[in-house]
């Protein structure tokens, strides 16, 4: 971070040493075979099959396929050899269930290997709602865990890590809404994880009928027994399949707060169909190593897809964002913005891809790219791409941009009477806000805001120690 005191830049910390660089494919954690074959064993065949079918193919893939990215593929700060999954963990609460939060029409609670919650309004399960852990839908409704625990198409193929979580995946959580029904208030799923030496992993199924309209907000907490950057590290992988049909409306906000002692994975993919809209608000703020591939499938006529990334980094923390839009259907739109802010020795690596089909006639497609680089030792990659097979487009662009603080703000806000340091603070978290107002209940903007206030906060007291010392 920049410190307002003169002579603060000569004083600030050496940049930390790093582990020597890793080839792309030297991932630390290994799933074992006989794990996923212990799972099988107790699940019906089609799913047997299924994490077979997952496992061979995660076996086969390199962690990166697109060569144009492999380049920022740095996994050394990935400490997890000698971490293992959760083995059995549980498929429903044990004891009182946990009171829906405020403003809230259903809450789903897990911790580690429990669950804490699963409770919906008396509204929204008369109206045929189902908020349910996948091992609980498994036995009560095979017929609908077979529709979307068994679709391929629910988490790219050419992913080793998301082929991981689908393989071996020891919990999860679907929301179904049926055709016609329309949600007023959102539902939250939240997840508590970091316990040292152990993996979660997870899959969230949100799956809306024709017309239905939703909004969840996904919170990722450090568990009580999670450790900071310098203890034994824990692994979270957590995928987010999306089945829009035709016409449904979704909004997805999700705050990452894990601890800096957790590496988290993490896979959103969506299939979008006929005059669907999803709109997805991603906060990355914990984790010390976070990988996120979001991939948007507009395969529906007059589909669009909304989306805002922000990444708040401080200390050594790395972020590698990967975001693929493919336009299939016709007159599809495609509104797509990442931005990090910077601290300290932080790196982020922000790519993008939109792709356009054939078939995609009269696509409107935007992806923007933008990084703010608090420190001289922080660093912002942004890799906007297009690949265009349709020239019958309305519009297909993107953007990108890295470097400091404007100073032109700077100067603004204290001409009139701002400290250098507030006025700092004013524009950092003025750029994140594209986020924060997207998040649709008032009490996790609260906490978002909340959090990255502190986090910024917590960065200036650093800088002033480094600097008196």
């Amino acid at each position: 971070m920049i410190d307002a005191t003169p002579g603060a830049e000569a004083a600030a910390p050496a940049r930390p040493a790093r582990a020597p660089r890793r080839t792309p494919n030297e991932l630390t954690f290994t799933l074992d075979e006989a794990l996923v074959e212990a799972v099988a064993a107790g699940e019906p065949d089609w799913l047997a099959a299924d994490r077979r079918a997952a496992f061979a193919r995660y076996r086969a893939l390199p962690i990166e396929t697109n060569q144009l990215y492999t380049t920022y593929v740095d996994l050394r700060t990935a400490d997890l050899a000698a971490v293992t999954p959760w083995e059995a963990p549980a498929a429903a609460p044990v004891g009182v269930s946990a009171a829906l939060p405020e403003g809230a029409a259903g809450f789903a609670g897990f911790s580690e290997d429990r669950v804490e919650a699963l409770v919906l309004d008396d509204e929204t399960r008369a109206s045929g709602v189902i908020l349910d852990s996948l091992g609980g839908l498994i036995g009560r409704d095979p017929a609908l865990a077979g529709r979307l625990l068994g679709d391929d198409a629910s988490l790219p193929l050419d992913d080793k890590l998301a082929q991981m979580t689908r393989a071996g995946w020891n919990q999860g959580v679907v929301v179904h809404v049926p055709a016609g029904v329309r949600l007023q208030r959102p539902i939250v799923l939240r997840w508590r994880t970091g316990e040292p030496g152990r993996a979660l992993l997870t899959r969230t199924i949100l799956d809306l009928g024709e017309g239905a309209s939703a909004s969840i907000v996904e919170e990722l907490e450090a568990s009580d027994g999670a450790h900071d950057r310098t203890g034994d590290q824990a692994l979270f992988t957590g995928s987010l399949e999306v089945h829009l049909a035709a016409g449904a409306e979704l909004g997805i906000a999700s705050i990452q707060n894990l601890a800096t002692g957790t590496v988290a994975f993490q896979h959103r993919q969506a299939g979008i169909g006929d005059g669907a809209t999803l709109r997805w608000a991603l906060a990355q703020l914990g984790g010390r190593l976070v990988r996120s591939r979001v991939d948007n499938r507009l395969a529906g006529n007059r589909s669009s897809v909304e989306q805002v990334e922000i990444v708040f980094g401080a200390d050594d923390q790395l972020f590698d964002l990967t975001s693929y839009t493919r336009h299939i259907g016709r007159d599809t739109t495609g509104n797509l913005l990442s931005k990090a802010a910077l601290m300290d020795a932080t790196r982020s690596y922000m790519k993008g891809l939109i792709i356009i089909e054939p078939t995609a006639v009269g696509t409107d497609s935007f992806l923007g790219e933008f990084g703010m680089n608090l420190s001289r030792q922080a660093r912002a990659v942004a890799i906007p791409s297009l690949e265009i097979d349709q020239p019958d487009c309305r519009r297909a662009a993107h953007s990108s941009a890295v470097g400091p603080i404007d100073e032109t703000q700077l100067f603004y806000l204290e001409s009139r009477g701002i400290s250098p340091e507030e006025a700092r603070k004013f524009i950092v978290l003025g750029f994140l806000e594209p986020v924060v107002a997207r998040v649709p209940l008032v009490s996790a903007q609260d906490t978002l805001r909340a959090l990255l206030e502190a986090k910024w906060d917590a960065g200036a007291l650093s800088s002033s120690a480094a600097s008196a010392a």
